[in-house]
């Protein structure tokens, strides 16, 4: 993985999105980069990749079968994994918490910015899940190399 100048780094500084639904940030490094970077976050916290859903290519094989001449991303990937030690946790706190499983983090490169490479994950209510939103923004950081 490519290492960031200081100033780079200050380009991947955290972004809340408007709708306060989720935390992205935003980086210059390459794609591949950073989905090596997450693939090793989420193993090195102990955790199992359960499923990785390929959204970009998706959307472009399926683009003209909707009638659709918008290209959306270059890349764009969901990894989703979950932790049965705070799962457990969460779900103690509150059952109905398991409708956020499994957790789910996003690395898009978006057609029109092939530059930007942005990494995030969807934002948890308050109470138990906030532990979950610290355990995601961790691992997205990580993935960059932030932390």
């Amino acid at each position: 993985m490519k290492m960031l100048t200081a100033t780079a780094l200050l380009i991947c500084a955290a972004q809340v999105a408007a709708a306060q639904d989720m935390v992205t940030y935003d980086t210059q490094q390459e794609f591949d980069d950073v989905i090596f970077g997450l693939e090793n976050a989420i193993l090195d916290e102990g955790l199992v990749i359960d499923h990785v859903s390929h959204v970009g290519e998706m959307l472009e094989r399926t683009r003209a079968d909707v009638g659709s001449d918008v290209v959306l991303f270059t890349h764009a990937e969901v990894y989703t994994f979950c932790s049965a030690t705070l799962s457990r946790k969460v779900m103690e706190a509150d059952p109905t918490n398991i409708r956020y499983c499994p957790y789910g983090i996003f690395v898009s490169q978006n057609a029109e910015t092939p530059e930007t490479v942005t990494i995030g994950y969807r934002t948890m209510p308050e109470g138990a899940m906030k532990e979950v939103e610290e355990l995601l923004d961790s691992i997205t950081r990580n993935a960059l190399g932030l932390d």
